[in-house]
C-alpha cells in the first residue's frame, strides 16, 4: 500500500489538510514565525571588526538560544483554541489514505477466459447482487448499462474487451474484485509434418495453427515407434518444432506421431504415420554459382555444393535436378545429373540473362529438396570492335549494295528485249497452223 509518506506525497501539496501543511513548515517559536539562523563570521566572531558585538532587532546570544525558551501565554492559548482543528484534520487524512489505499492497492486479479463473439457475465467478486458496484475498465469507469446488478455484462465480446476490470463497492470505492479478461478462440486442428534432413540420425517434427487463438496455448506431442515411445527433443530455436533421433536404422516398422493443442477454451489434435524411407528430404544445394565460359556465347559452367546438413555424402550420395530458363521466357529447361557437384548449359541463349535453380535427392529414397535460392547469369558476349573511317565506308557501301541485291533465281529483262520478243512472237504462230494441217493430211 505504501508509507504514509508515500501516500502523504501522492496528494497534490493544495489539497492536502491545513495541519500537515503547518506541520512539514518547520520548528516554530510561535505560530506562523520562523526562528532565523544566526549568520558566520558576525558579531561574535573573532575576526570581525568593530566596536564590541552588533546585534541586529530580534536576534539572540548564544547564551540566550542556550536558555530554555519561556513560554509565552498568549501563544498557549492560541494553540489551547487551535487544537482541535489539527486533531480533526487528521482524522479526515486518515480516511482519505484509507480510500486512497483500497482504491490503488496492488490486489491479486484472477484471469477469466472469453471465447471471440460470446456474452461474458463476470461477478463481482462475493458482493451480493443488490450491492451498488462501480466497475472499471483498464481504470476507465464503465456506464450502468454494462451492469446486471453487480455483476458486469459484456455482450459479443471481442478483441477489444481483453483488459483489467476492477470492482468496487459503495461512494468510499472499496475494492473487492479484479478480473483480467483474455479475448481468443479455441484451437483448431493444427498442421503437423515430419521430415528427416540429415538421414540417417534422426528427423524433426514441426506444427503450426492454421489460424491464432489470441490466448496461450500448450503443445503436446509423442511418438510411437514399435509399440514404445521416444523422446521428441525440443528445439532451441523454433518453439513449434522437436528432434527425434532413430532408435533403429532400416527399420521396416512405422513411426507415429500424435500432435495435441489445449488452451483455456478447447483442444484439438491431429496424427500422421510413416516410415523412416518416406520422410527423407535434404536441404537444398548450397554456394550456387553461374559462370560464363569465354569464347563461348552459348554456354553458362553452374557449380554447387551439398547441403551442410547432410552428414554422410559418401555412404549416402544425392542427386541433382537443375532448371534454368532466360528471363524473357518462361519455360523451364531442366537437366537431372546421377552424381557431381556440376553443369555445363550448352543451349543458352547469347547475350540474354538465366534464372538458374538446382535441387537435391538422395540417390534411392526419399523425395526432392526445394529448390535452391535462384540465381543469375548471362552468357560470355564478344566485345564490340572500333572500326576506322575507312572500314565503315566500305560497311556503309556493301550495306548499300546488298540492300538492292536480286535473288539469282530472279530474271531480269530490259526493255528492248520484250519489245523484240512481243514483234517475233505473231509471226511464229501461223507457221505452227501450217504443220499441224500437213500432218492430218497425211
Amino acid at each position: 500500500m505504501g508509507s504514509p509518506e508515500h501516500l502523504l506525497n501522492s496528494f497534490p501539496a493544495r489539497q492536502r489538510p491545513p495541519c500537515l501543511l503547518r506541520q512539514q513548515a518547520g520548528p516554530l517559536l510561535s505560530w506562523g514565525r520562523r526562528e532565523p539562523a544566526e549568520p558566520a563570521g558576525r558579531a561574535d566572531s573573532p575576526g570581525f571588526q568593530g566596536e564590541g558585538p552588533r546585534r541586529r532587532r530580534g536576534w539572540r546570544s548564544r547564551g540566550e538560544l542556550d536558555a530554555p525558551l519561556q513560554p509565552d501565554p498568549a501563544i498557549e492559548d492560541i494553540q489551547a483554541m487551535a487544537s482541535p482543528v489539527p486533531a480533526a484534520c487528521c482524522v479526515v487524512f486518515a480516511a482519505m489514505v484509507v480510500v486512497y489505499a483500497q482504491k490503488h492497492s496492488q490486489q491479486e486479479s484472477h484471469v477469466h477466459y472469453a471465447q471471440l463473439g460470446t456474452d461474458v457475465t463476470i461477478p463481482c467478486g462475493s458482493v451480493d447482487q443488490e450491492t451498488p458496484v462501480t466497475w472499471t475498465a483498464n481504470s476507465t469507469d464503465l456506464d450502468a448499462s454494462h451492469l446486471s446488478g453487480s455483476h458486469l455484462l459484456l455482450r459479443n465480446v471481442d478483441l477489444s474487451h481483453s483488459g483489467q476490470y476492477s470492482c468496487y463497492e459503495g461512494p468510499l470505492w472499496h475494492l473487492r474484485d479484479r478480473v483480467n479478461l483474455k479475448v481468443g478462440t479455441p484451437p483448431r486442428e493444427p498442421s503437423l509434418m515430419c521430415r528427416s534432413n540429415n538421414y540417417p540420425i534422426g528427423f524433426y517434427c514441426s506444427w503450426h495453427l492454421p489460424s491464432p487463438t489470441y490466448i496461450p496455448d500448450t503443445f503436446n506431442i509423442t511418438v510411437i515407434h514399435d509399440s514404445q515411445e521416444i523422446a521428441c527433443e525440443k528445439d532451441p530455436g523454433p518453439k513449434n518444432r522437436c528432434y527425434i533421433r532413430y532408435p533403429h536404422l532400416f527399420s521396416t516398422k512405422k513411426y507415429k506421431v500424435t500432435l495435441t493443442v489445449t488452451n483455456a477454451l478447447g483442444s484439438s489434435s491431429t496424427a500422421t504415420s510413416f516410415d523412416e524411407f518416406a520422410i527423407v528430404k535434404p536441404d537444398p544445394p548450397e554456394n550456387v554459382i553461374a559462370k560464363p565460359i569465354p569464347s563461348n556465347a552459348r554456354r553458362l559452367l553452374v557449380t554447387w555444393q551439398y547441403p551442410s546438413s547432410w552428414p554422410d555424402p559418401d555412404s549416402f550420395p544425392l542427386k541433382f535436378f537443375l532448371r534454368y530458363r532466360p528471363l524473357i521466357i518462361d519455360q523451364w529447361q531442366h537437366v537431372e545429373l546421377s552424381d557431381g557437384t556440376s553443369h555445363i548449359i550448352t543451349d543458352a541463349y547469347a547475350g540474354k540473362e538465366y534464372i538458374i535453380q538446382v535441387a537435391a535427392k538422395d540417390n534411392e529414397i526419399g523425395t526432392w529438396s526445394d529448390w535452391s535460392v535462384a540465381i543469375h547469369a548471362t552468357p560470355w558476349t564478344e566485345e564490340p570492335k572500333h572500326l576506322t573511317t575507312e572500314a565503315q565506308g566500305a560497311e556503309t557501301t556493301t550495306s548499300s549494295t546488298s540492300t538492292f541485291e536480286v535473288p539469282p533465281t530472279t530474271r531480269i529483262y530490259d526493255s528492248e528485249e520484250q519489245s523484240s520478243d512481243e514483234a517475233v512472237s505473231p509471226s511464229v504462230v501461223p507457221g505452227l497452223v501450217l504443220v499441224a494441217s500437213a500432218l492430218l493430211l497425211i
